[in-house]
């Protein structure tokens, strides 16, 4: 949570809309560069200045139902602080989609309706308790 001469600072800045933006996903006013944009649409940003320590970059994901997964391996190096430069300046970090790739993201299933679910092949071990009531 960010002080009220902070927020009205970001406010002014950033403008409405996009102060109403940040505040629905991320809870917070951040303002900095536009680092660059990924093939998935999330745009990168960077804040030196204002921020705190290891809080100096964020990413905007182009979802509303975003996935932490849907962060590129050079993007989350550099989100990560293990590299300085953003994959958008660095050649190693470039990368094409490979062919065994899917062409767009697969999103996480884990905790939903959608998730895998093995079934069983053995009996259970314990039967549940059927409880029978004597006649009066």
């Amino acid at each position: 949570m960010s002080t009220i001469l902070r927020t009205l600072r970001n406010l002014r800045s950033i403008g409405l809309k996009e102060y109403g933006h940040q505040m629905q996903y991320m809870g917070d006013t951040k303002r900095g560069t536009l680092i660059a944009k990924d093939r998935y649409g999330n745009k990168y940003y960077e804040n030196l200045g204002e921020e705190l320590p290891l809080r100096t970059r964020w990413v905007d994901y182009h979802d509303k139902e975003f996935d932490p997964t849907q962060i590129e391996p050079g993007w989350h190096a550099w989100m990560s602080y293990m590299v300085d430069k953003p994959p958008s300046e660095d050649k190693l970090l470039q990368r094409g989609v490979r062919v065994w790739e899917g062409g767009m993201h697969r999103p996480l299933l884990t905790m939903t309706r959608s998730a895998y679910k093995p079934y069983s092949t053995t009996k259970n071990k314990v039967q549940p308790w059927q409880p029978v009531a004597a006649s009066r």
